[in-house]
């Protein structure tokens, strides 16, 4: 399978670790069988992720993740944070769980009924599991 070149732009003060992302995406994409030329993924924070998702999804909240059909995928690391806090595990194990999320909607998963968000939900969780061993 051909390699995905993988862009990370962080665009908020916290630290991130690009190889760790950049594995996540060569990984899941090889799990689930799909193939693009190249992802792009930024880090934002709580401003700039509501912005765009009242500009693209016509919702004036803060979201975790978005994904565009061109191969960009927006993450809003402030969310990750609490998410992580509420969920009681890492921070870093919330970025790839939403970076996984992020390629299964470019490959076409959907998430706007609650069957499809638990169907989603259980396949990120599978490709997390067999991946993380792998990530450090």
């Amino acid at each position: 399978m051909q390699k995905t070149e993988t862009e990370v732009n962080n665009l908020t003060a916290g630290r991130i670790d690009k190889i760790f992302f950049k594995k996540i995406v060569q990984k899941t994409l090889s799990l689930v069988k799909f193939c693009v030329p190249q992802i792009s993924i930024v880090v934002v924070g709580d401003a700039k992720m509501k912005s765009l998702n009242k500009q693209y999804k016509k919702k004036d909240r803060i979201t975790d993740v978005l994904a565009f059909d061109y191969g960009e995928i927006i993450i809003c690391l402030t969310q990750a944070k609490r998410q992580a806090k509420l969920l009681g595990h890492s921070l870093k194990k919330e970025l790839g769980i939403l970076l996984i999320h992020g390629l299964l909607h470019l490959k076409g998963y959907d998430d706007q009924t609650e069957q499809q968000r638990q169907r989603m939900t259980k396949i990120q969780e599978e490709i997390f599991l067999k991946i993380k061993n792998s990530l450090r």
